[in-house]
């Protein structure tokens, strides 16, 4: 197998970026530091404006992160804890403004799932905190790649 190599996405605007203002999401919180490059979206986060609307300066509160540990199970142990790692932070998060925030998640919903292996959609509904996956968010910032019209205009279908 060829892996090909594409160069670095242009920068994205700042009007873009001001669309992301309010959305917690675990890759634009504090995972950019660990995210490879080309794959996640640190090549988007140069420059001033871009830091500046792609993270949360603030700290959780930690009676919000209690709720949603609580939300999770009342009685998890350590393990269980380490297990759900960062997520009740970026839930707490939305929850200090749930009007403006809006969690955006790569997890499905699975509701018969238990204690720390619950899924973000999950406690986000028992807590009723706004969230979406990134399909549905690309589709409310009228996201596009232009992709299919440059096929359409080589005669394919």
């Amino acid at each position: 197998m060829i892996i090909a190599e594409h160069p670095s996405a242009e920068q994205v605007s700042s009007a873009l970026v001001a669309e992301y203002r309010g959305v917690a999401t675990s890759i634009i919180s504090d995972n950019l530091s660990r995210l490879p490059g080309a794959t996640g979206i640190l090549p988007y986060h140069k420059g001033a404006d871009n830091a500046a609307s792609l993270r949360l300066d603030e700290d959780a509160d930690p009676g919000l992160v209690q709720t949603v540990i609580a939300a999770y199970a009342a009685d998890l142990n350590d393990t269980e804890i380490i297990e759900i790692g960062r997520d009740p932070f970026l839930i707490a998060y939305a929850m200090a403004n749930r009007a403006e925030r809006t969690i955006v998640t790569v997890e499905a919903s699975k509701p018969k799932t238990q204690r720390a292996n619950r899924r973000i959609p999950d406690v986000c509904n028992d807590l009723r905190i706004n969230w979406c996956d990134s399909f549905q968010m690309l589709s409310v910032l009228n996201f596009t790649t232009g992709w299919r019209s440059a096929l359409d205009g080589n005669g394919h279908d």
